[in-house]
């Protein structure tokens, strides 16, 4: 069980901070200091290599909350109120992260490699704002997964 918790949270401190990071530090940096064509440039590298983490990420938060969940809780019927909110937030992030990787990632990708800055630069514009949304939902979870037990969350439905 601390296998699965310190996995479970470690995955979420990672793609959570990284989005944080991406959003509200190095993106106010890029675009003040890099002209756009080295900008997209820049972030199709960066995207590359933490869309790798987050595939990981989200592979183990996944894994190890419905270990937790069944293990540790009993299914997720006896689960906590909580619990569910985080489960459906989290699959709601998890869907966001995978349109954004199908999608504008790889029209970055394809703008990048033609040269088309511009249509980098929507695909870019999708991106900031899906990983903007992503963020709020993450913080969201955090405060969920630390103090939702002690909030009274209600039911989303009768069992």
């Amino acid at each position: 069980m601390s296998m699965a918790i310190g996995l479970h949270t470690l995955s979420a401190v990672l793609w959570l901070g990284g989005m944080f990071f991406a959003h509200q530090v190095l993106r106010p940096v890029v675009v003040d200091l890099l002209d756009p064509p080295i900008r997209l440039q820049l972030w199709l590298g960066v995207f590359r290599r933490f869309f790798r983490w987050v595939w990981l990420a989200v592979t183990v938060l996944l894994g190890s909350g419905l270990w937790i969940i069944e293990f540790n809780l009993g299914g997720i019927v006896g689960s906590p109120m909580h619990v569910h909110y985080m489960l459906g937030a989290g699959l709601i992030m998890m869907g966001i992260f995978a349109y954004v990787y199908i999608v504008p990632y790889r029209a970055l990708s394809n703008a990048v490699a033609e040269k088309n800055w511009s249509a980098g630069g929507a695909a870019l514009a999708k991106i900031r704002r899906l990983v903007g949304i992503n963020t709020i939902i993450g913080i969201l979870v955090v405060v969920i997964a630390t103090a939702g037990k002690y909030y009274g969350l209600p039911a989303l439905f009768s069992l």
